[in-house]
Protein backbone atom coordinates (compact mmCIF):
# COMPACT_ATOMS: atom_id res chain seq x y z
CA UNK A 1 0.00 0.00 0.00
CA UNK A 2 1.34 3.44 -0.88
CA UNK A 3 2.23 5.76 1.69
CA UNK A 4 -0.70 8.00 0.88
CA UNK A 5 -3.27 5.26 1.73
CA UNK A 6 -1.45 4.95 4.74
CA UNK A 7 -1.72 8.12 5.71
CA UNK A 8 -5.53 8.28 4.87
CA UNK A 9 -6.47 5.02 7.08
CA UNK A 10 -4.64 6.43 10.18
CA UNK A 11 -6.50 10.19 9.23
CA UNK A 12 -9.59 8.77 10.99
CA UNK A 13 -7.72 7.43 14.36
CA UNK A 14 -7.62 9.07 17.56
CA UNK A 15 -4.02 8.99 17.57
CA UNK A 16 -3.69 11.22 13.80
CA UNK A 17 -2.96 14.27 16.00
CA UNK A 18 0.05 12.69 17.80
CA UNK A 19 1.56 11.11 14.58
CA UNK A 20 0.87 14.41 12.56
CA UNK A 21 3.18 16.25 15.11
CA UNK A 22 5.92 13.03 15.13
CA UNK A 23 5.43 13.98 11.26
CA UNK A 24 6.57 17.34 11.54
CA UNK A 25 9.80 16.72 13.83
CA UNK A 26 12.16 14.62 11.68
CA UNK A 27 14.69 15.20 14.03
CA UNK A 28 13.01 13.59 16.98
CA UNK A 29 11.39 10.79 14.51
CA UNK A 30 13.83 7.69 16.55
CA UNK A 31 12.05 8.71 19.58
CA UNK A 32 8.53 8.81 17.72
CA UNK A 33 9.49 5.04 16.22
CA UNK A 34 9.98 3.92 19.49
CA UNK A 35 7.13 5.31 20.97
CA UNK A 36 4.31 4.18 17.95
CA UNK A 37 3.29 1.17 19.43
CA UNK A 38 2.48 2.91 22.91
CA UNK A 39 0.90 5.62 21.27
CA UNK A 40 -1.16 3.90 18.79
CA UNK A 41 -1.47 0.27 19.29
CA UNK A 42 -0.98 -3.03 17.47
CA UNK A 43 -4.84 -3.96 16.55
CA UNK A 44 -5.26 -4.21 12.54
CA UNK A 45 -5.44 -0.81 10.80
CA UNK A 46 -9.08 -0.35 8.82
CA UNK A 47 -8.55 0.76 5.57
CA UNK A 48 -5.15 -1.20 5.25
CA UNK A 49 -5.67 -4.51 4.76
CA UNK A 50 -2.36 -6.30 6.29
CA UNK A 51 -1.28 -3.24 8.48
CA UNK A 52 -1.62 -2.79 11.88
CA UNK A 53 -1.82 0.81 13.36
CA UNK A 54 1.72 1.15 14.83
CA UNK A 55 3.26 -0.44 11.81
CA UNK A 56 1.54 2.05 9.54
CA UNK A 57 2.95 4.74 11.84
CA UNK A 58 6.32 3.62 11.76
CA UNK A 59 6.41 3.41 7.93
CA UNK A 60 4.90 7.04 7.86
CA UNK A 61 7.32 7.90 9.87
CA UNK A 62 10.27 6.67 7.95
CA UNK A 63 9.25 8.14 5.03
CA UNK A 64 9.41 11.68 6.80
CA UNK A 65 13.04 11.07 7.43
CA UNK A 66 15.33 13.67 5.51
CA UNK A 67 16.52 11.96 2.23
CA UNK A 68 20.02 11.70 3.33
CA UNK A 69 19.55 10.20 6.23
CA UNK A 70 16.81 7.54 5.45
CA UNK A 71 19.16 4.40 4.46
CA UNK A 72 21.25 4.89 7.57
CA UNK A 73 18.32 5.77 10.06
CA UNK A 74 16.01 3.04 8.87
CA UNK A 75 19.04 0.63 9.19
CA UNK A 76 19.89 1.54 12.52
CA UNK A 77 16.12 1.39 14.17
CA UNK A 78 15.96 -2.01 12.26
CA UNK A 79 18.79 -3.54 14.17
CA UNK A 80 18.04 -2.16 17.27
CA UNK A 81 14.02 -2.34 17.22
CA UNK A 82 12.25 -5.23 18.59
CA UNK A 83 10.22 -7.74 16.77
CA UNK A 84 7.46 -5.34 15.83
CA UNK A 85 9.87 -2.24 14.91
CA UNK A 86 11.92 -4.51 12.81
CA UNK A 87 8.74 -5.87 10.95
CA UNK A 88 7.31 -2.37 10.32
CA UNK A 89 10.88 -1.40 9.37
CA UNK A 90 10.62 -4.64 6.94
CA UNK A 91 7.27 -3.61 5.57
CA UNK A 92 8.15 0.13 4.67
CA UNK A 93 11.33 -0.65 3.01
CA UNK A 94 9.43 -0.45 -0.69
CA UNK A 95 8.28 2.97 0.23
CA UNK A 96 11.98 4.18 0.66
CA UNK A 97 14.17 5.61 -1.37
CA UNK A 98 16.45 2.76 -0.55
CA UNK A 99 16.78 0.84 -3.00
CA UNK A 100 19.33 -2.31 -3.02
CA UNK A 101 20.75 -1.31 0.40
CA UNK A 102 17.58 -2.86 1.68
CA UNK A 103 19.24 -6.06 1.09
CA UNK A 104 21.55 -6.47 4.25
CA UNK A 105 18.18 -5.99 6.21
CA UNK A 106 16.15 -8.43 4.04
CA UNK A 107 19.21 -10.84 4.16
CA UNK A 108 18.81 -10.87 8.01
CA UNK A 109 15.05 -11.29 8.39
CA UNK A 110 15.47 -14.04 5.94
CA UNK A 111 18.45 -15.76 8.58
CA UNK A 112 15.60 -15.52 11.56
CA UNK A 113 13.32 -18.11 12.77
CA UNK A 114 10.64 -15.27 12.89
CA UNK A 115 7.98 -15.93 10.74
CA UNK A 116 6.77 -12.95 10.67
CA UNK A 117 10.14 -10.47 9.82
CA UNK A 118 10.79 -13.51 7.19
CA UNK A 119 7.64 -12.89 5.51
CA UNK A 120 7.95 -9.21 5.61
CA UNK A 121 11.12 -9.84 3.96
CA UNK A 122 9.24 -11.07 0.81
CA UNK A 123 7.00 -8.48 0.12
CA UNK A 124 8.08 -5.72 -2.44
CA UNK A 125 11.53 -4.95 -1.28
CA UNK A 126 12.24 -8.40 -2.23
CA UNK A 127 12.68 -7.22 -5.74
CA UNK A 128 15.98 -6.09 -4.53
CA UNK A 129 17.39 -10.13 -3.58
CA UNK A 130 19.03 -12.16 -6.63
CA UNK A 131 17.20 -15.23 -7.59
CA UNK A 132 19.28 -17.21 -5.23
CA UNK A 133 18.88 -15.93 -2.36
CA UNK A 134 15.20 -15.21 -3.22
CA UNK A 135 14.71 -18.90 -3.76
CA UNK A 136 15.79 -20.09 -0.54
CA UNK A 137 13.74 -18.00 1.44
CA UNK A 138 10.89 -19.29 -0.40
CA UNK A 139 11.54 -22.42 0.24
CA UNK A 140 12.20 -21.62 4.07
CA UNK A 141 8.80 -20.01 3.70
CA UNK A 142 7.58 -23.68 3.23
CA UNK A 143 9.81 -25.39 5.31
CA UNK A 144 8.76 -22.67 8.34
CA UNK A 145 4.78 -22.48 7.27
CA UNK A 146 4.71 -19.07 6.32
CA UNK A 147 1.73 -18.81 3.65
CA UNK A 148 2.45 -18.69 0.40
CA UNK A 149 -0.23 -16.36 -0.92
CA UNK A 150 2.28 -12.90 0.91
CA UNK A 151 5.23 -13.78 -1.41
CA UNK A 152 5.66 -10.85 -3.47
CA UNK A 153 6.01 -11.72 -7.38
CA UNK A 154 5.86 -15.28 -6.23
CA UNK A 155 4.46 -16.25 -9.81
CA UNK A 156 6.71 -14.16 -11.73
CA UNK A 157 9.62 -15.32 -9.95
CA UNK A 158 9.32 -18.92 -9.38
CA UNK A 159 11.34 -20.79 -11.63
CA UNK A 160 12.73 -24.54 -12.63
CA UNK A 161 15.32 -24.62 -9.99
CA UNK A 162 12.44 -23.35 -7.77
CA UNK A 163 10.61 -25.83 -8.50
CA UNK A 164 13.56 -28.61 -8.12
CA UNK A 165 14.14 -27.50 -4.61
CA UNK A 166 10.52 -28.24 -3.67
CA UNK A 167 10.46 -31.51 -5.66
CA UNK A 168 13.21 -32.17 -2.67
CA UNK A 169 11.74 -30.78 0.02
CA UNK A 170 8.37 -32.66 -1.24
CA UNK A 171 10.60 -36.00 -1.00
CA UNK A 172 12.14 -35.68 2.43
CA UNK A 173 8.64 -35.07 3.87
CA UNK A 174 6.96 -37.70 2.29
CA UNK A 175 9.70 -39.84 3.63
CA UNK A 176 8.97 -38.16 7.44
CA UNK A 177 5.22 -39.34 6.98
CA UNK A 178 4.54 -35.29 7.01
CA UNK A 179 2.67 -33.47 4.04
CA UNK A 180 3.74 -31.09 2.03
CA UNK A 181 1.77 -27.59 2.73
CA UNK A 182 -1.30 -27.00 0.62
CA UNK A 183 0.29 -24.29 -1.58
CA UNK A 184 3.30 -25.18 -1.87
CA UNK A 185 2.39 -28.49 -2.91
CA UNK A 186 0.21 -26.30 -5.79
CA UNK A 187 3.22 -23.79 -6.51
CA UNK A 188 4.67 -27.37 -7.35
CA UNK A 189 1.93 -28.82 -9.86
CA UNK A 190 2.17 -25.42 -11.84
CA UNK A 191 5.69 -25.19 -12.27
CA UNK A 192 6.06 -28.48 -12.76
CA UNK A 193 2.96 -28.28 -15.38
CA UNK A 194 4.75 -25.28 -17.08
CA UNK A 195 8.29 -27.13 -17.77
CA UNK A 196 6.01 -30.02 -19.48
Amino acid sequence: MPSEGLRAALRDTPYWEWLRDALGRPHTIARSFAAAGRRTGRAPLPGAPGWTADEAARALLLAALPPGRVAEETGELYRYGDADEKRAVLKALHLLPIGPDAVPLLHDAIRTNDARLLAAALGPCAVHLDQAAWRQAVLKCVFMGVPLAGVHDLDRRADAELAAMLAAFADEREAAGRPMPGDAADLLRRLTSEET
